[in-house]
Parts: structure tokens; C-alpha cells; sequence
């Protein structure tokens, strides 16, 4: 959560320093924002922790619905700047914990980072939402490999980096003015030079046709 939290201030202050503006968050419009919301709430859920059977499978099957949430979330709103990257890592998580009913965590990783608690933690409890990575583990290269080292301290997957990247790139653009037309509030209000009910354009209007000019002479 610190690593997260601390790429969202740095995405504010990149979105500051490169001339945005934190109110033009008021004119963005996600689609199915809930989607999100019970996306991340499954995350907190408590799982069982079983190592096989009926554990596994629950824990699993809650997991993968949650980053199936998150995806479809992200799927519907695609057309904003950096959320194609949060797909992408929201993704290749998914791949790597449904794989394994978990995330993989590297023990050398855990010790880069100086979490010899949580390395203790994860060997006395086992498998959890995170669970020390085994040689029995696959795709481990997705898996939580990557140290941050303090004061942060954490370690973090492939798909992170993914994710915090699209995060960082969403919050610039949205506070730099970079947001697509169908995602501004509103825009229904607003019909276009083409739309039926449109008055056209003064140069588009038809010519009027002047009077008739008076003919002299005798008609034929």
C-alpha cells in the first residue's frame, strides 16, 4: 500500500509540474466505476488457507473474479490514456495467481527488500493470498520477484509495474486536459453541427434568391 499510495503522489506532483490541474477530474466519466469498487473489495475478503482441496479452489476462484472485475472495468474504459497498461498487468496477475491459487512471493526478493518479517510470516502461516514461491510454482518470472528496498520495502510482479505506469500515465493526462470526447461528462447536452435539431452553420445556410429583376420592353 505504500508503494501504491507513493506513485499516486508522484503522479499528482508530475501532473502539477507539467501545467494540469487536479479539477479537471471533475469532467471525467468512468464507465461501471463499480465494477472497480467490488473488484478491489473481493480483494479483502478472507480466504481460507489451505494448500490443496476445497481451500485452493475457493481462494482461487475469489481471486480470479475479483481481477475478472477489475479487467472488465478496465476493458470498458480502454480509451483512456494508460488504462491499456493497467489492463496488461491486471492481466498477466491474474494468469500467475490463478495459476498457482496465489501469488508467488520470492524469498531472496523478500530479503532485497529487508521484509524479513513478512519472510517469516509467509513461512509460518503458508499458502495465503501470497504465498512463498516453490519450485512447484509456474510463471514464476510473473510472480512477486521484483524489491523495492526502503524506505518502501515491498515487493511487486511484472503486472505491478504495469499498473502503476498506467496509473501514473492516467493521472497526467486526465490533469493535463487528455481525455477523449465519449468520456467527458455531459456530452449528451451536446448535439454537433450535424446532429438533427442543429441550426447549420451560417456558411451552409441556402442562398436567398433575390427579387425579380423589372424587365422592360414589350413581352413576346
Amino acid at each position: 500500500m505504500i508503494l501504491f499510495a507513493s506513485v499516486i503522489v508522484v503522479a499528482f506532483l508530475v501532473g502539477l509540474l507539467s501545467g494540469g490541474r487536479i479539477r479537471r477530474f471533475e469532467d471525467l466519466h468512468l464507465r461501471w466505476p463499480w465494477l472497480a469498487v467490488a473488484g478491489l473489495a473481493l480483494q479483502f475478503v478472507p480466504l481460507p488457507e489451505g494448500a490443496a482441496g476445497t481451500d485452493l479452489l475457493v481462494r482461487t476462484a475469489v481471486l480470479v473474479c475479483s481481477y475478472l472485475l477489475l479487467l472488465t472495468f478496465a476493458a470498458l474504459n480502454i480509451r483512456l490514456a494508460g488504462v491499456s497498461a493497467v489492463f496488461v498487468g491486471l492481466a498477466l496477475n491474474m494468469v500467475v495467481i490463478g495459476a498457482n491459487g496465489g501469488m508467488p512471493v520470492s524469498r531472496g526478493a523478500l530479503e532485497s527488500s529487508g521484509q524479513t518479517d513478512e519472510l517469516q510470516l509467509l513461512i509460518d502461516e503458508g499458502a495465503r493470498k501470497h504465498h512463498l514461491l516453490t519450485d512447484g510454482d509456474v510463471l514464476t518470472p510473473l510472480a512477486d520477484v521484483i524489491p523495492v528496498g526502503g524506505p518502501i520495502k515491498q515487493v511487486v510482479s511484472a503486472g505491478d509495474v504495469f499498473v502503476y505506469a498506467g496509473v501514473v500515465w492516467l493521472i497526467v493526462a486526465v490533469m493535463r486536459g487528455r481525455i477523449p470526447p465519449e468520456s467527458l461528462r455531459g456530452q449528451g447536452a451536446y448535439r454537433g453541427k450535424h446532429r438533427k435539431g442543429a441550426e447549420p452553420p451560417a456558411d451552409l445556410a441556402p442562398p436567398s434568391i433575390p427579387p425579380a429583376a423589372t424587365m422592360s420592353g414589350t413581352a413576346p
